[in-house]
């Protein structure tokens, strides 16, 4: 039986979340206050020290998904095999 329209399961990097979040006119801090979590996150997000992993990630998709928020990463959006995944 089918739920109804599924959110796409996308995997996050910086660039995309930070394009996202500018697409809604945020603030990291307004991000973070939608999301649960910290502006320092937010921004480790965005620079690429952490990726958002779980229910994180989950959030920004239900996010784009509501704010018709289309992105595909592009090579330069791949994390270095060094960076930690977090999902803060």
């Amino acid at each position: 039986m089918s739920r109804g329209r599924e959110t796409p399961r996308r995997r996050w990097h910086g660039v995309g979340v930070k394009a996202l979040r500018e697409h809604l006119g945020y603030s990291q801090q307004r991000m973070a206050q939608d999301l649960g979590t910290r502006q320092q996150t937010i921004s480790e997000w965005e620079t690429g020290l952490y990726a958002p992993g779980g229910i994180s990630s989950t959030l920004l998709n239900v996010l784009a998904e509501r704010a018709d928020f289309h992105y595909e990463a592009g090579a330069g959006d791949r994390d270095d095999a060094g960076r930690k995944q977090a999902g803060r």
